[in-house]
């Protein structure tokens, strides 16, 4: 009997022990507060980088837009340097005139033939109606040199030269003061006259 019982005592057991678990993190009561002042650096940081850029357009000064009239002025007097050249001088003076109808009345000109410019322009109340003959006049000189290679005198690109400025003359825009009296550039109309006069 004895035998039997070391028999049965080295019998193999069934395989039921366990591997041992691996580690368990125990969370740190602190880590939560390293993220939070983590967050806190980095939105003190983008607002003083959105700060110092707002100071530094502040600090730029902004150049005064020139009125339209005055740029388009500009540029046929620029255009007088071509007059030896008819083509050239004539698209210059052709453009300036188109630039400042656009910039001046938002009207979309320079996209356009001179036919859809003028037939879009008459539905309109933009322009008198003798200015609008003026300008229908001056915009086919300008395409009889521009495309019909007429080759016009000096005399007849002055012409078109004037009737540009006039243009300009009668539709730039009127300012008034502080007491209602039309000043142009800020300097009153009436000194204006008087000064021409002189």
């Amino acid at each position: 009997m004895i035998t039997n019982a070391t028999t049965q005592a080295v019998a193999p057991v069934p395989n039921d022990i366990r591997d041992i678990k691996p580690p368990i993190d125990i969370p740190n009561g602190w880590a939560w507060l390293w993220w939070g002042l983590a967050v806190v650096v980095v939105a003190v940081a983008a607002f003083l980088i959105w700060r110092w850029r707002q100071s530094r357009k502040a600090d730029i000064p902004l150049v005064p837009r020139v009125p339209s009239h005055i740029r388009a002025r500009q540029k046929l007097a620029a255009a007088l340097a071509l007059i030896a050249q008819p083509k050239p001088f004539v698209i210059a003076v052709s453009d300036a005139a188109r630039a400042y109808l656009e910039e001046r009345f938002n009207f979309h000109a320079p996209e356009r033939t001179t036919e859809e410019f003028l037939r879009e322009l008459s539905g309109t109340d933009l322009l008198a109606k003798e200015q609008k003959e003026s300008l229908g006049d001056f915009l086919e000189s300008c395409d009889l040199v521009k495309f019909a290679k007429y080759e016009p005198g000096e005399a007849e690109l002055r012409e078109l030269h004037g009737s540009a400025v006039r243009l300009i003359d009668e539709t730039e825009p009127v300012e008034t003061n502080a007491e209602g009296e039309k000043t142009e550039g800020g300097i009153e109309l009436s000194e204006k006259i008087v000064n021409r006069k002189s």
